[in-house]
């Protein structure tokens, strides 16, 4: 007790900024490497730190030794076996504007995605191929996520008719794209409308499931009917039917590009930087 109340009588204004920049970056480097053979390094590591505490509280000294030597090893094999990340991790915070890049990035990307599902979504139309394409923004979506096939690839016109393409297993069911601007699963599930108030009564089991979304979340589902080739897009338990890929395109850029869920804390601003950086990880391997 006393221990304890000797440190909070020794702690600094300057000391505890201290302590919360070093947990800042290690609550990002957690970020960093999640998804990464890194992780079973750091478990490595965590293991060995506790077999070192163990020993030394244990008195084991020849245990405590052997590790202790060990740990010069760990200092010259990490950045020899990580240096691919390293080097573009620290190449991209040490480009110019990184953070104000960040903004222009994530627009860049989004209207990436629309002009692929509008080019998708005219050749569906064309050959009349029905398709259900799911947009996510704050609401989440992992349960219908869960129920599909899980993908985490790029949002590509050619990805999205192998898809729906009639004679695959994947075209009957909904192609949810994330926050992140990835194709996160296909074949998934969606919730049918529970209202009585539909637009058109014969509408099909696609339709009445773009229009369950959106009443249940905030997504934007682009859907084409297989029957007739039309293009139709949901928001907010409303339905816009009988687009071409212009106006379709019009909509998307004034309610999805437009639309941004600007992090509102210092947790999400650093994960959407990490997402960022590990997004850009991908592509370039």
């Amino acid at each position: 007790m006393d221990a304890l109340v000797w440190v909070l009588e020794s702690l600094s204004t300057k000391a505890i900024a201290d302590i919360l920049v070093v947990a800042l970056l290690f609550f990002g480097l957690s970020f960093f490497i999640r998804g990464t053979q890194a992780v079973a390094l750091l478990r490595s590591i965590l293991v060995v730190v506790g077999v070192v505490i163990i020993a030394n509280l244990m008195g084991l000294d020849a245990l405590s030794w052997l590790v202790r030597t060990s740990l010069p090893v760990l200092a010259f094999t990490i950045p020899v076996i990580f240096q691919p990340e390293l080097r573009r991790g620290l190449e991209r915070l040490g480009r110019a504007g990184f953070f104000l890049n960040s903004r222009r990035t994530e627009s860049s990307r989004r209207e990436e995605v629309i002009n692929e599902i509008c080019e998708a979504s005219e050749k569906l139309s064309e050959r009349r191929h029905g398709g259900l394409i799911v947009l996510q923004r704050n609401s989440s979506l992992e349960e219908y996520i869960r129920t599909g096939i899980p993908l985490d690839s790029e949002v590509t016109s050619e990805i999205l008719l192998t898809i729906f393409w009639p004679k695959t297993e994947l075209h009957d069911g909904a192609a949810i794209i994330n926050t992140r601007g990835r194709i996160a699963s296909a074949a998934s599930v969606l919730p049918l409308s529970s209202s009585r108030n539909l637009p058109n009564r014969n509408l099909g089991t696609r339709h009445r499931a773009a229009l369950g979304i959106s009443e249940v979340s905030d997504a934007i589902t682009i859907v084409v009917s297989e029957e007739t080739g039309r293009i139709s897009i949901t928001d907010g338990g409303r339905m816009i039917p009988r687009l071409d890929a212009r106006r379709l395109h019009t909509i998307l850029s004034a309610i999805y590009s437009a639309d941004r869920a600007r992090p509102t804390t210092p947790r999400e601003w650093l994960r959407e930087q990490v997402e960022n950086l590990g997004l850009e990880r991908r592509k370039q391997t």
